[in-house]
C-alpha cells in the first residue's frame, strides 16, 4: 500500500535556526514566527508557502511546493472563508504533479466554485477489480494524467446551490507494468490504453459551513449526475451518480463530532481509472486511493475532534480519533455488507490561523494491511 510521510521542512528549518544571533533570524524563521503570531487582522486575505518532503514507495523521495491562500470575499467576515490550495512536486524517479484546490464563495453567497485540478505523471497502483482484490498490487501503471472536476453553482435560496458540473479526466502514455509478468490470471482492464472523458451534468447542494477547511457546526450534502458521451469527444459512454452528505455538530466548548456518508455509482462502460475508488487521505484513510475499485462505492466515516486541548502551556493543539468503514460492488443488487472493510485512527492538530480557525491535522490511520500517515491543512472533511 502506498505510505506516504509529508515533513513541513520550512517548520524545522525555522526550529533550528539559532535564535541568539541576529543574523541567524533568516527570512524563514522571520515568515515562520509571523504566521506563529498571527497578528493580521481577521478580514485580511492570508497566503502560505512552505515547501514539503514526501516518501512513497511508488515514487521514492518527492520534493515539492505548497501554498494555501485564504480570503472573505470584499473582506467581508460575514461572507464565508474561501481558499485555494496549491501544491508541486517532483520525486527521484523523474516523476511531477501539479494539483489545485478550490472552494470560492462569492459576495453574499450568490456564485459557488467548488473543483480541483490534478496534472501529474505519477503511478497508479493496480489491485484489480473488487472488495476481494489482492493485498499486494498485480500491476504499476505508469500514466500521464489531467483531472479536472469543477462545479459552478448558483444560490437559489439560502444555502442551497444549483449549477453545472465537469469532470474531465485524460490518461495518457499509459504503461502497465505488471508485478509477477506470468501470471496467467492478469487481464488488462477497460481504458488501459487511455482515455479522454467529459463528464456534462447537473448538481444540487445544500452547504451551510462557514470555514470549509474547519467546520464547527454545519450541514454540507451534494448530489450530482454526470454523463460521458462520444457525441463530444468522450472514449467512453457511462453515467456516474455522486452522493455526498456530511454533518458537524460541536461537543462543549472546543470539541466538534463529524459524519460522512459517500456514494458513487457507475453505469456504462467505465475505465479503470474512473471507477469508484476507495482509499486516499480524506475517505478511508490508511489505504491508498484506488486500493479497492469497482462500479460502485459505499463509505462512512466519523470523527470527534477536539480542538484545542485545554492544555495550560497552549490553546493551539489538537487532536481527533476516527473510524471508516466502506466497500466497492459491482451491481447494486450485489451488495453485501459482510464485505465491509475497516479503517481507524487517530491525530495531531496545530492551530496554524487562529483568526481564522484554520488546523493542520497529522493523522496516521490502521488498516487490516498496514497504516498511512498523512500531514496536510484542513480537515479531512
Amino acid at each position: 500500500m502506498k505510505f506516504g510521510i509529508i515533513i513541513l521542512t520550512f517548520i524545522i528549518a525555522s526550529l533550528i535556526l539559532p535564535t541568539s544571533n541576529l543574523n541567524a533570524q533568516s527570512f524563514v524563521k522571520k515568515y515562520w514566527n509571523t504566521l506563529l503570531n498571527d497578528s493580521t487582522e481577521l478580514s485580511q486575505p492570508q497566503l502560505l508557502i512552505y515547501p514539503t518532503i514526501a516518501y512513497a514507495p511508488e515514487t521514492t523521495w518527492e520534493i515539492g511546493l505548497s501554498s494555501l491562500y485564504v480570503y472573505y470575499a470584499k473582506r467581508d467576515t460575514t461572507n464565508r472563508l474561501s481558499e485555494i490550495n496549491g501544491f508541486t512536486f517532483f520525486t527521484l524517479e523523474n516523476q511531477y504533479g501539479l494539483w489545485f484546490d478550490n472552494a470560492i464563495y462569492s459576495d453574499q453567497d450568490r456564485w459557488f466554485f467548488l473543483g480541483r485540478v490534478r496534472l501529474q505523471s505519477f503511478p497508479l497502483f493496480y489491485n484489480g477489480i473488487g472488495i476481494n482484490t489482492p493485498k499486494e498490487y498485480t500491476a504499476r501503471v505508469d500514466a500521464n494524467q489531467i483531472i479536472i472536476k469543477e462545479r459552478v453553482l448558483k444560490k437559489v435560496k439560502k444555502n442551497l446551490f444549483l449549477g453545472l458540473e465537469l469532470d474531465y479526466q485524460s490518461l495518457s502514455a499509459v504503461d502497465f507494468v505488471v508485478a509477477e509478468p506470468n501470471n496467467q490470471d492478469f487481464s488488462l482492464p477497460l481504458g488501459n490504453k487511455g482515455s479522454n472523458n467529459l463528464g456534462v451534468g447537473l448538481g444540487l447542494v445544500l452547504d451551510n459551513r462557514h470555514n470549509v477547511l474547519n467546520v464547527r457546526k454545519g450541514f454540507f450534502s451534494e448530489v450530482a449526475l454526470l454523463h460521458s458521451n462520444p457525441a463530444w469527444g468522450s472514449s467512453f459512454n457511462f453515467t456516474s451518480i455522486l452522493s455526498d452528505t456530511r454533518i458537524y455538530r460541536p461537543v462543549g466548548k472546543n470539541n466538534v463530532f463529524a459524519a460522512q456518508l459517500l456514494g458513487q455509482f457507475n453505469f456504462g462502460d467505465v475505465p479503470f481509472n474512473q471507477l469508484a475508488q476507495m482509499g486516499g487521505d480524506s475517505m478511508m484513510r490508511g489505504y491508498y486511493f484506488g486500493r479497492y475499485r469497482d462500479n460502485n462505492q459505499l463509505a462512512a466515516q466519523v470523527e470527534f475532534r477536539f480542538l484545542p486541548i485545554p492544555f495550560k502551556f497552549t490553546d493551539r493543539i489538537g487532536a481527533a480519533v476516527f473510524a471508516g468503514t466502506g466497500t466497492v460492488f459491482n451491481k447494486v443488487n450485489n451488495l453485501d455488507v459482510s464485505n465491509l472493510t475497516v479503517t481507524a485512527g487517530a491525530g495531531l492538530r496545530f492551530l496554524l490561523f487562529p483568526k481564522k480557525d484554520i488546523w493542520t491535522r497529522l493523522d496516521y490511520a490502521f488498516t487490516r494491511e498496514g497504516t498511512g500517515f498523512y500531514l496536510i491543512i484542513g480537515e479531512s472533511f
